[in-house]
């Protein structure tokens, strides 16, 4: 079981390609909590050289309230991770968290609906952003 979806865009720049996200995340009900620009900080914090690369930390209120019930130290998986990052052939690949591999390690069957219902939402969003390319 792979933990992650990803979609290739071979059009779109890195900085558009984390516009379009953004957008496709709301469309789905998902606001970005968090962004992390792992290359920045990697230069900033050890002085080390990374590809431009962001994690944009991903919630849908309606889907974390019904979670955080289901299960309150779930908050440890929060929020969904998105990712960012353009490769050397200037390719850049956007890669989602998949909801029920990261619920495979709690046994909590009031989780798998939906685990499978965010999924379906990250998935769309992917989706969404490769058509963009078409």
């Amino acid at each position: 079981m792979s933990y992650y979806y990803s979609t290739i865009l071979r059009k779109t720049s890195y900085k558009a390609a984390i516009e379009l996200v953004t957008e496709e995340l709301q469309k789905e009900g998902f606001g970005v909590l968090t962004q992390i620009d792992v290359k920045e900080t990697l230069k900033k914090k050890i002085d080390a050289d990374f590809k431009p690369y962001i994690i944009l930390g991903a919630c849908n209120p309606h889907f974390a309230h019904k979670a955080l019930k289901a299960e309150d130290k779930l908050g440890v998986f929060l929020p969904c991770n998105v990712v960012v990052e353009q490769h050397e052939d200037n390719t850049v690949e956007v890669s989602a968290v998949d909801p029920h591999a990261m619920m495979a390690s709690v046994t909590n069957p009031a989780l798998e609906e939906l685990a499978a219902d965010v999924r379906e939402k990250l998935q769309k969003v992917l989706q969404e952003v490769a058509a963009s390319e078409s």
